[in-house]
C-alpha cells in the first residue's frame, strides 16, 4: 500500500521537488529562473499527491525563490523555465533589479550580524582577560558584562493603502504579506478581491486593504 504521511519539514518538501522535478529545480549549483505562475502548475501536478500541502508547497516555494543561489540566477539574458525544464521566456529587467536588490540587502544583513557578533565576542574576550588578572582587583569585583550591540534597522519605504476604483490590470502594487510587502503586479480584479502576480512568480488573491501602494 503507498504511504499516505505527508511531509511537514521544508527541507524535505524541497528535496522531494528536486527529486520529482529534477529540471526545474536544481538542488546544487547554479539554479534556473522559475516560471510565472508555477505555483499554480505545482499545485495541480501534485493535486493528488498526498505527501504535500498547497500551504507546504507555497512555504517551500518561497523558501527556494528566496535563497542567494536562486536571485543570483536571475540576471538579464536569463531563461524562465517551467516544470518540465521548458524554457518560458526571457527575464524582465525590473525582476532582474528587484532579485539583484533582494540579494543586497539579504548579503548587507548578514554581514552586519557578522560584524555585530564578531564585535560581541571581542569585548567578551577583553573582559574575560581583565578578569584573569590575579591580585590587581578586589576578589568581590564583578566582571563587565558584554555591551549589547543594537541590530541594523531596514529601512521600509513609505506606503499607503490603495484605493479599489484606482487599481487597474498590470499595475505596480505591494502587498502585505508577513512583516514585509512584497511587490507584484495586479492580474485581475473582481469586487473586493485582486489577484496579483508577485515578483518571485507566485500569484496570490487578497482583499483591496492588503493592497499598498
Amino acid at each position: 500500500m503507498e504511504s499516505t504521511e505527508k511531509l511537514t519539514d521544508t527541507n524535505a518538501i524541497l528535496a522531494y521537488l528536486y527529486e520529482t522535478f529534477p529540471l526545474c529545480f536544481i538542488a546544487e549549483g547554479e539554479t534556473k529562473p522559475l516560471k510565472i505562475g508555477l505555483f499554480q502548475d505545482l499545485a495541480e501536478r501534485l493535486a493528488d499527491d498526498s505527501k504535500v500541502s498547497k500551504t507546504q508547497l507555497r512555504i517551500a516555494l518561497r523558501r527556494y525563490t528566496s535563497s542567494w543561489r536562486y536571485l543570483k540566477s536571475v540576471k538579464a539574458g536569463a531563461q524562465r523555465v517551467d516544470l518540465d525544464g521548458n524554457e518560458c521566456g526571457e527575464l524582465e529587467q525590473e525582476h532582474v533589479d528587484h532579485a539583484q536588490a533582494t540579494l543586497k540587502e539579504s548579503q548587507d544583513k548578514a554581514k552586519a550580524k557578522r560584524i555585530a557578533k564578531a564585535e560581541a565576542n571581542k569585548t567578551e574576550a577583553k573582559a574575560a582577560k581583565a578578569d584573569k588578572k590575579p591580585f590587581k582587583k578586589l576578589a568581590t569585583k564583578r566582571k563587565p558584562a558584554a555591551p549589547k550591540v543594537a541590530k541594523p534597522q531596514v529601512e521600509v519605504e513609505s506606503l499607503t493603502p490603495a484605493v479599489l476604483t484606482e487599481l487597474k490590470p498590470n499595475q505596480r502594487v505591494n502587498v502585505k504579506l508577513g512583516k514585509s510587502p512584497v511587490s507584484g503586479v495586479v492580474l485581475d480584479i473582481k469586487k473586493e478581491d485582486v489577484q496579483v502576480q508577485l515578483d518571485s512568480g507566485l500569484t496570490v488573491k487578497v482583499k483591496v486593504e492588503h493592497i499598498l501602494l
